[in-house]
């Protein structure tokens, strides 16, 4: 079993990666050619207590993000939140020398901000797997000059103003961010709807078992980790292609099946919640009259 290490502070992954101390105690930005971890890095885990941005090429290790890959052999780049549990493995396709930059960002620094929450609103910080992002060049050049932008405001005299200017950089990389990620989950097609027909298929299974009132409705995280992947990035996925999240196709489901029972069966609403896996009836009917503009009984009118 890998020993777990705390990383609390920014200093502590400059000691990790046998760097000198940062310029800055909660802000830094680390050439990536420069870090050199010891020897028995994948050996170790850690979870660290900072946000990390990388914009990084010929990365010599993989990444692991909780228990899945972060595969970024060809997209450059990453975003870590606080909290996670990460650990190395090497990589025997890379051959030649690793560049790029990396930003650590303790929260701290955000305090007093516009970013302190908006920050967590960014849900590509816990796509747990495979979906580093990918940019052109032009991209690239934009996105490492506004990092190095950062760096020089740390790195200048500190006063009044340095604090915001750093938290507008750090917005608007992140806003670029989403923007290309929004583009990456449209220009992916191909394998986003092989993720929606296996969606699709899982959920087709699940409700066709007859078992609901045991199993009762299947959970986000259930059906991401169906499909090997994270709850937001899932959701973030369907919503760019179908407009509706991982929840609403799951409501969806239930619906079709409910509106099957209710036109075809004479079992009671309350019957038909509990097949459908509801600990409460009056939950069934709440959801039912919020998808259709109808409750479950006027429904069933209609077809008499």
């Amino acid at each position: 079993m890998k020993a777990i290490k705390r990383l609390k502070k920014v200093g502590d992954y400059h000691k990790l990666a046998n760097l000198a101390a940062p310029e800055h105690p909660l802000i830094s930005l680390i050439d990536y050619s420069n870090v050199q971890y010891p020897d028995d890095i994948s050996e170790l885990s850690w979870t660290q207590d900072y946000y990390t941005i990388g914009l990084k090429r010929n990365v010599a290790y993989k990444l692991f993000y909780g228990q899945q890959e972060y595969d970024f052999d060809e997209g450059l780049m990453t975003f870590v939140a606080p909290n996670q549990v990460m650990s190395l493995s090497s990589n025997p396709n890379i051959r030649h020398s690793p560049s790029g930059w990396l930003l650590l960002i303790h929260p701290d620094f955000l305090w007093n901000t516009t970013l302190v929450e908006k920050i967590q609103k960014y849900e590509f910080f816990g796509y747990t797997i495979n979906e580093a992002l990918f940019l052109s060049e032009r991209e690239e050049t934009m996105m490492g000059d506004l990092l190095q932008n950062i760096q020089r405001e740390y790195q200048s005299n500190i006063d009044k103003f340095s604090q915001n200017i750093i938290i507008s950089q750090i917005e608007l990389l992140l806003n670029y961010a989403e923007r290309f990620y929004e583009r990456q989950f449209i220009t992916r097609k191909i394998v986003n709807h092989k993720i929606l027909d296996g969606l699709e298929l899982i959920l087709k299974d699940y409700f066709k078992d007859e078992s609901l009132i045991d199993k009762g409705i299947p959970s986000v995280q259930w059906v991401a980790d169906s499909l090997n992947l994270s709850p937001n990035y899932l959701s973030s996925m369907l919503k760019s292609l179908t407009g509706m999240s991982t929840q609403q196709h799951i409501h969806q489901k239930l619906i079709e099946k409910a509106k099957a029972q209710l036109s075809t069966t004479t079992l009671s609403i309350s019957e038909i919640a509990y097949n459908l896996g509801f600990e409460q009836p009056a939950s069934f009917t709440k959801l039912f009259k919020n998808k259709t503009k109808m409750s479950p009984l006027e429904f069933r009118k209609t077809f008499n």
